[in-house]
């Protein structure tokens, strides 16, 4: 029952209706009343009240703390404010008569905030679940067969062989997976696996990995790159990559600033090592690395170009979409002092941009994406492909018109990145 609720669509359908009809309900059983000069009073008082909490709320948490490394967005703004006017108009309207209005008053203060919770998250469009929106994950464990040593071989022309048997679903497989942190010790919560339509036949044939992280706060779902790489598999006789969602994070509230630190752990050696290896031995991927990508958006751009700049190795292929520009760059000058001692030359030699500068390792492929509404993001974004461009690293940058910084720039970054790689990983004709 516990994980039905954490499965129900907070985006649309029954819940978040439910909700936003619930608080317009209380709107209205609060506003609809005689209006005396002293109940006009208490409503003005209401409305300053929650505009100048709404002020506050951005004052601090936006302009003063930065604790969201960009604007929120005039529609995230007016939700606050909203929810902000919702709880003061509650707070006047207790105890006031009839009885039942004090009653509805107190009900109504979780039911605005819930409403102003589903809201904000609806226009980011990341966190579709009830579970995805607390970073609960409901465990969905895949069956799997351990390949033999024999299923290792790769062909690279597989867009070319490859014949889809008769047994092959339409759909891809996604579900969660352990992957015990065997040599970093780190504490992450079960990753996300999608196994592609040519993955799920009697038979399949050796695959391609993505490696792909999400942002922070987050959760390791891997439910849009699924998505996409279903998109791409109907057009590819069933062809996809195999992908991992690995948590990168341990804790949604934790930048673990891609590296292993004393503090939040070894999320570098989970990823690189753990992860890597627990592929090699449980999937049915090739290890080949030149047909190895690791991928993120947000945080796990950042994260993904970190891994790729320092394993050229292990992921020939990087796809960084609305990355962050480095580790701790919502709050630099505290993550100089915890994280780095505050030692200024080492947090500097950290950043990818100055790492690229002396990158050289010219078999990797790099994928930028970002949307041009969400100019601070754009800007990394394109600054990282030219300085990978003038480290000779095979370049390309997706500009995408519109999208903010959201779900709508993720799946951008997908749908524009993926055909880079497809050719890459032999998956389609090389261009």
């Amino acid at each position: 029952m516990f994980d039905g609720v954490l499965s129900l669509d907070v985006l649309s359908g029954p819940l978040p209706m439910a909700v936003y009809g619930a608080a317009a309900a209380i709107l209205i059983a609060l506003l609809l009343q005689r209006p005396t000069p002293r109940r006009m009073r208490r409503l003005a008082l209401a409305a300053i009240a929650g505009v100048a909490a709404a002020v506050i709320v951005w004052l601090v948490c936006v302009r003063w703390l930065n604790l969201f490394g960009e604007s929120l967005g005039m529609g995230n703004y007016l939700w606050i404010a909203a929810a902000s006017c919702g709880v003061a108009l509650c707070a006047v309207s207790i105890g006031r008569r009839p009885r039942w209005r004090t009653v509805v008053a107190i009900a109504g203060i979780p039911v605005f905030a819930a409403a102003a919770t589903l809201g904000i998250n609806a226009n980011y469009g990341l966190d579709r679940t009830v579970g995805g929106l607390l970073a609960i994950a409901v465990p969905k464990p895949v069956a799997l067969t351990p390949p033999t040593s024999a299923d290792r071989h790769y062909d690279t022309e597989l867009w070319k062989h490859w014949t889809p048997p008769g047994d092959m679903p339409a759909h891809g497989e996604v579900g969660t997976v352990r992957i015990p942190p065997t040599r970093s010790g780190f504490a992450a919560r079960e990753a996300g696996l999608y196994l592609p339509p040519a993955a799920r036949v009697k038979h399949p044939p050796v695959l391609p990995l993505i490696v792909m992280m999400m942002g922070q706060p987050g959760s390791p779902d891997p439910t849009f790159i699924a998505e996409a790489l279903d998109r791409f598999s109907a057009t590819h006789h069933g062809l996809a990559p195999i992908v991992i969602v690995p948590d990168q994070l341990g804790d949604p509230t934790h930048d673990t600033l891609c590296r292993d630190t004393r503090r939040f752990g070894n999320v570098e050696t989970y990823i690189t090592q753990d992860v890597s290896a627990w592929a090699e031995k449980n999937l049915t991927v090739t290890h080949d690395h030149r047909f190895w990508t690791v991928a993120g958006y947000s945080n796990g751009g950042l994260c993904a170009l970190s891994f790729g700049i320092d394993r050229p190795d292990l992921f020939a292929n990087v796809l960084d979409i609305s990355g962050e520009e480095y580790s701790g760059a919502e709050h630099p000058d505290a993550t100089l002092r915890d994280e780095f001692g505050g030692d200024a030359v080492a947090y500097d030699r950290s950043k990818p941009f100055n790492r690229l500068r002396s990158f050289a390792h010219p078999g990797t492929t790099a994928i930028f994406t970002a949307c041009a509404d969400d100019p601070a993001y754009h800007r990394v974004a394109v600054r990282a492909a030219q300085l990978a461009r003038a480290a000779g690293i095979n370049t390309a940058f997706v500009d995408i018109p519109k999208g903010g910084h959201g779900a709508g720039a993720l799946n951008g970054g997908l749908d524009g990145g993926l055909p880079y790689l497809y050719p890459l990983l032999g998956l389609e004709a090389p261009r």
